[in-house]
């Protein structure tokens, strides 16, 4: 898998060191409340553990399965469909949508769309990469971890082909590997 990787941007450590940065700021902001952290899977598995166990403040968690890409493709199809909804009661609570990466912002657009309809009283997200080059909508993070530059990421959760996930760093996939 590494022989498919043109550049590391983020190593291991530094993944880490970001985690506890983003955990700090979490837990100053959300001091005296609870917080429901809902998850976008598949991507923010290993973010989203990593992150939730080091928070301090009192939370619930569940978590979404929301596409909107097929496995194999690197863009947006630029339709959402919700294959899982999270299942807690959200309605006059504060939620944080923990995401592995923010592109377009559809997805995240019309996550916090849908929450807000089921009655959060609050939504922030946090996301470990953010990618504003690409934006399409007006999404921004409240809790952001990297800004990276417009390449096809895969590593810390992120996947092509659901592959690469599991790799510890966040690198740049070569074309090669997804330009057939």
């Amino acid at each position: 898998m590494d022989s498919d990787i043109a550049e590391i941007l983020f190593t291991e450590e530094e993944i880490e060191q970001k985690n506890r940065e983003l955990a700090t700021q979490i837990d100053h902001d959300y001091s005296d409340r609870d917080i429901v952290a809902i998850g976008i899977l598949r991507g923010c598995m290993f973010f989203m553990a990593d992150l939730l166990r080091l928070l301090k403040v009192n939370l619930t968690m569940d978590v979404m399965v929301v596409s909107s890409y097929d496995e194999t493709d690197t863009v947006s199809s630029g339709e959402i469909e919700i294959q899982k909804d999270f299942s807690i009661d959200v309605k006059n609570k504060d939620v944080l949508i923990v995401e592995d990466i923010v592109d377009t912002g559809l997805t995240l657009y019309h996550v916090k769309e849908h929450l807000k309809k089921r009655g959060a009283k609050s939504v922030k997200i946090c996301t470990m990469l953010d990618k504003p080059s690409r934006r399409n909508l007006d999404v921004v993070s409240d809790y952001n971890g990297f800004v990276i530059p417009n390449e096809f990421v895969v590593g810390y959760g992120l996947g092509y082909a659901n592959r690469y996930r599991n790799l510890k760093y966040i690198g740049i996939l070569k074309p090669e590997i997804y330009q057939n």
